[in-house]
């Protein structure tokens, strides 16, 4: 079955380029929202959610496409859809020169709703620890 694309918009409270592009690009800015745990190897991104003690889970992605000060796009290794991808990508609004984060997602259709919790979540956790 082929996977629905979600777009989510998430406005930052930064005017930082700088700030934001490390937010979502490097494995540090990563960690603080993203996953527990980040380590970048070249074009590879390795992401742990949880603890070794429980349950944890470990994906790795590929960085598909990235422009500095615009967006990084990510391909899970264990995806099976083709055409699916994980889009970040910052935008700028010349109007208040502030920025939102844009979300490129894809999910089962029986998996949109907890997807959008994840995003939620995500996102709640970004703002506890960047104050973005």
């Amino acid at each position: 079955m082929k996977k629905e694309q979600i777009e989510i918009e998430y406005s930052l409270r930064s005017t930082s380029p700088n700030l934001i592009w490390r937010i979502i690009s490097t494995e540090g800015g990563l960690q603080k929202w993203l996953a527990d745990d980040v380590k970048a190897v070249e074009d590879k991104f390795f992401f742990t959610w949880g603890d070794e003690w429980r349950h944890q889970e470990k994906r790795c992605a590929n960085k598909v496409e990235c422009i500095r000060h615009s967006h990084i796009r990510l391909r899970w290794d264990d995806e099976t859809d083709p055409d699916a991808y994980l889009e970040l990508r910052m935008v700028h609004n010349e109007m208040t020169d502030g920025y939102s984060l844009h979300v490129t997602d894809f999910a089962l259709p029986e998996d949109l709703d907890s997807l959008y919790d994840i995003w939620e979540q995500n996102f709640d956790q970004l703002r506890l620890n960047t104050g973005l």
